[in-house]
């Protein structure tokens, strides 16, 4: 349980004098329930002392702490997972495999189940709700008590809509009632759906699907990612009856068809399969099958009397979270033949307890002498990508692609440190860079051999050099820049400026470098290619990155290859969020979260930054840091591109893997640039490089 209060500065009070029992002393007199509150739940002191602090009765502090509640003084909120740990809700999540649980108990006379299944169900959609989603909601009593206990600020591109059409009997809980509430409550946008749910003819249905509007608004549906639904028993007192479904259909057509229930105005049976009665092809709303493909599929639903319905939804596989009450769970298990509920085995007298793991200080890694590893791996990258690149004469770490130079064109010499491989040697070949120079781990190159790659691969038209915003690659690639241009070779130079975690958007020219680089390097590699002037290749490659934007976090630090020891420490429930690529923290430590959370803090901060409507073209890289593998990158940009969806954004371009690494480092890094014709057009000339292929 966790509990918030006002942020009032803590202090530990006790007892005060013995004509305190009348007066309230004067430092509890603004507001004595917020003292007392505060006195409980976070200086832990039991009522007896609040009284003797305060100088007022048990009785009085017993009131105070319950007004408090009442007045949202103190919030008390249960945690969803803890819930959903209790015997019954881990039986039903294993025997009807879904996603997940959350039983309640049934011992509160004090609320009645509608109410009970109101704020359990919040509990639930708050936990899932996510920004950009699309959440189709059902209507009735149950739904409309989630709706009207749940509010959440914060999210960001949300629609809510109806499932279904309009009901005609005008009750309290018809499904645009539900469906605005909820919108209301989340700060959403509410799509309705502007017809009846139930009408005259099958003709009469495919006039009105046929109309502009509601074709859009069933797009819209189409588009759901969340499902909120109750379900229906069949009986006098449920919603199916109130909301006016029997006067287009005697029930006892229904019962004769063995339906058990109804989920968004569709019948079932009670092994879940669709029972197609006289309204079935004059129902507006939802399919059962559409339903069924939504990623969350959330139904609330509880009583005893509804157990058939809800066993039907399950068997038919339209729920993926359940919501109920621990008498509906226990009978529903008991209906479907699980009598038994598993508990967990109790530690036998005299068992064990498994042997402490002792933490290593050091990382594995494979290395012979640590001092020679950068020189090694580039020997061994030389070896591999043969087919790519040759060694500049006279330089032991710069490499120039084959063919080079080339009459006429002009060329992009890129580098930096070592440890970010495949960047930066990964990226030379046919199409994007001629030449690269590589530093010792996460140090910049030295002058001379920038200035040797320069020379080996100008082509009489200019060089440009490309490199992260950092002091030493900002020292030494100048220092270059003029020692080529004493002998008389035009230089360019671009500072890539894309994490834009790293400083204020006012303050651009000072953000690093990171894995939006490899965009800018694509960018600029194609218009060298095309033999466009030296002031053209300059001008796009500033284009390219100003219109790119990159934010990493990371789980785990990295380990250098001399101490083969972490960097710094993250802890076991925390991330580092704008990290870099040089092993450094990030901005800011924050607890971890899932990663659909994770991409949406990012994605959140990206559209503030860039400018865009809806039909714009993006480029999206997703890079592993080094020790992130494909499966979680994949995650990561499924939830990426949807994001980029809701807002109407095309994805022309998406990269998935490792591209700037750091070394060893858990974690990933967002990057989204914003295209043109232009840029979307030169992110598609062909190249062919160690890390990175394009064909045309």
């Amino acid at each position: 349980m966790a509990n918030s209060l006002p942020n009032a500065g803590r202090r530990r009070v006790r007892a005060v004098g013995p004509d305190a029992a009348d007066i309230i002393p004067l430092r509890f007199g603004d507001d004595p329930q917020v003292w007392a509150c505060w006195l409980y739940y976070e200086d832990r002191l039991t009522q007896g002392e609040i009284a003797d602090a305060m100088g007022i009765s048990r009785a009085t502090v017993n009131a105070y702490l319950a007004d408090a509640r009442e007045r949202g003084i103190v919030n008390i909120t249960l945690d969803p997972q803890r819930l959903a740990s209790l015997t019954v809700a881990q039986e039903l999540k294993r025997h009807f495999g879904l996603h997940d649980c959350l039983v309640f108990p049934n011992h509160d006379p004090a609320h009645s189940l509608i109410d009970r299944l109101g704020r359990a169900g919040s509990l639930v959609l708050r936990r899932y709700l996510r920004s950009g989603d699309t959440i189709a909601v059902g209507w009735g009593r149950t739904v409309l008590a989630v709706a009207g206990a749940t509010s959440v600020t914060g999210l960001q591109d949300v629609r809510v809509v109806q499932a279904t059409g309009g009901v005609t009997t005008g009750q309290p809980d018809a499904p645009e009632i539900c469906a605005a509430r909820l919108a209301a409550g989340i700060g959403a946008e509410c799509v309705p759906i502007t017809a009846p749910s139930i009408v005259s003819s099958p003709a009469m249905l495919d006039m009105l699907m046929a109309e502009p509007l509601i074709r859009s608004q069933f797009q819209a549906l189409g588009q759901a990612s969340r499902a909120l639904f109750g379900i229906s028993s069949l009986r006098p007192n449920s919603t199916i009856h109130s909301s006016g479904f029997f006067d287009h259909a005697p029930l006892q057509t229904y019962l004769a068809l063995n339906a058990v229930g109804v989920i968004a105005g569709r019948f079932i049976d009670g092994h879940g399969r669709p029972v197609l009665g006289p309204l079935e092809d004059r129902t507006l709303g939802i399919s059962l099958d559409a339903l069924r493909g939504i990623e969350r599929r959330i139904a609330v639903a509880g009583g005893i009397d509804k157990v058939p319905a809800v066993l039907g939804a399950l068997r038919g596989g339209f729920v993926d979270v359940l919501v109920t009450d621990a008498a509906t769970g226990k009978a529903l298990l008991e209906a479907d033949g699980a009598t038994k509920l598993s508990r967990p085995a109790p530690l036998r007298t005299g068992d064990a307890a498994p042997a402490a793991v002792v933490q290593r200080r050091h990382v594995k890694k494979f290395l012979n002498d640590p001092d020679d590893v950068v020189d090694e791996m580039l020997d061994g990258a030389l070896r591999a990508h043969s087919a790519h690149f040759v060694p500049v004469e006279g330089a032991r770490r710069a490499f120039r692609a084959l063919g080079t130079p080339r009459q006429g064109k002009v060329a992009l010499v890129i580098g930096g440190g070592s440890g970010h491989e495949p960047c930066f040697f990964g990226y030379v070949g046919r199409g994007m860079a001629d030449a690269v120079a590589v530093g010792n781990v996460f140090s910049s190159p030295p002058p001379d051999p920038i200035a040797r790659a320069a020379r080996a691969v100008s082509g009489g038209e200019g060089v440009l050099f490309i490199y992260g915003n950092y002091a030493g690659d900002t020292m030494n690639f100048e220092m270059a820049a003029e020692l080529v241009q004493a002998d008389g070779i035009p230089v360019r130079t671009v500072v890539t400026t894309d994490d834009i975690a790293s400083s204020r958007a006012e303050d651009r020219d000072g953000r690093r470098g990171v894995a939006g680089n490899v965009l800018v390097f694509k960018v600029a590699g194609a218009a060298c290619d095309r033999g466009w002037s030296l002031d053209a290749c300059e001008r796009v490659a500033r284009k390219a990155n100003l219109r790119t934007y990159t934010i990493g976090v990371a789980l785990e630090p990295c380990s250098m290859p001399q101490t083969r020891r972490y960097n710094f420490v993250i802890g076991p429930n925390d991330m580092e969020v704008g990290v870099g690529i040089h092993g450094e923290p990030g901005v800011a430590r924050e607890p971890l979260e899932t990663a659909d959370t994770v991409v949406d803090g990012v994605m959140n901060r990206i559209f503030v930054e860039m400018p865009s409507v809806p039909g714009d073209r993006v480029a999206v890289l997703v890079n592993s840091f080094g020790s992130t593998p494909m499966m979680e990158l994949y995650v990561l940009y499924r939830r990426v591109e949807q994001r980029l969806r809701t807002k109407g954004l095309v994805v022309e371009t998406r990269w998935v893997g490792e591209y700037c690494t750091s070394l060893d480092m858990v974690g990933a890094s967002i990057s989204v640039m914003h295209l043109d014709d232009e840029l979307a057009e030169l992110l598609a000339h062909p190249c062919d490089t160690p890390a990175l292929q394009v064909r045309s």
